[in-house]
């Protein structure tokens, strides 16, 4: 009877101490005795991975630093009773539903593999769409029809269009290059632009202003050449994305066809 309790107890403490030790060993630090779980770092150092960087101690010291020195401000924060704040807890639900929302997207992704035969038919689908032929364009881009007119005149006197895109357009990813938009397929462009593209000869200027959603163009086709799609190979994984985005949209918009909202 007495070995039996003797054991028991003995069964206690060493299983207490085990537990002990294994929850000493998941902790990385200790902050006004609050523990800082080893998981908290295993997370930050597997995402500095991600970023490209290599797992050494120095990382994993310079990480642990970082949590303890959060984790001292974020105390002082709770004592100044800032956890207290609705901005500050509106804040921390919104970052929760973003993380969850992420993990949600992480796993769809991982369950939602996409297989070599659609990849193919959405390659054939971007090939067509893409035509026959690639242009070569400049243009110019203002903000009102008779600026562009304006342009357009100054072309026909001998202007220079390049030194035009310069000093005019309000593109300023194309203005420094003198309004080049380097080698692209028509259906690149949004439509009037396409449009008009199209409709040019090699050399040519468009005689009217060309009106989107960004402003009012003037077109210039610079070149023409076949179009030459990229292997398979080479683009599959820009396939698997476009794929992915679109069933995912599709499935969110399901998810919001089927809620109750009030």
């Amino acid at each position: 009877m007495y070995l039996r309790k003797f054991l028991l107890l003995m069964f206690v403490m060493i299983t207490g101490s085990v537990i002990a030790s294994s929850l000493f060993a998941q902790t990385v630090a200790k902050v006004n005795g609050v523990a800082i779980p080893q998981a908290r770092l295993d997370f930050m150092v597997k995402a500095a991975i991600a970023q490209g960087q290599q797992d050494s101690t120095e990382l994993r010291n310079s990480l642990r630093e970082n949590l303890i020195a959060e984790e001292i401000v974020a105390q002082e924060a709770v004592k100044s009773g800032l956890d207290k704040s609705s901005d500050v807890i509106t804040q921390i639900e919104l970052a929760r539903q973003a993380i969850l929302v992420r993990a949600y997207q992480a796993e769809y992704i991982k369950n939602n593999a996409v297989g070599d035969d659609i990849l193919r038919r959405e390659y054939e689908d971007v090939k067509s769409q893409m035509g026959d032929k690639e242009y070569k364009a400049r243009h110019i881009l203002v903000e009102t029809e008779k600026e562009a007119k304006d342009i357009i005149a100054a072309l026909k006197k001998g202007g220079a269009f390049d030194k035009l895109a310069k000093e005019k357009s309000i593109d300023t990813g194309s203005k420094g290059n003198g309004g080049e938009l380097g080698w692209s397929s028509a259906g690149a462009y949004v439509k009037p632009f396409a449009d008009a593209l199209q409709n040019l000869k090699k050399g040519n200027t468009t005689e009217q202003p060309v009106h989107t959603s960004f402003g009012w163009h003037v077109v210039r086709l610079e070149d023409v050449r076949p179009a030459v799609a990229p292997p398979f190979e080479e683009v599959k994984t820009n396939m698997q994305q476009r794929v992915l985005q679109r069933n995912f949209a599709a499935t969110i918009q399901n998810l919001r066809n089927s809620a109750k909202v009030e």
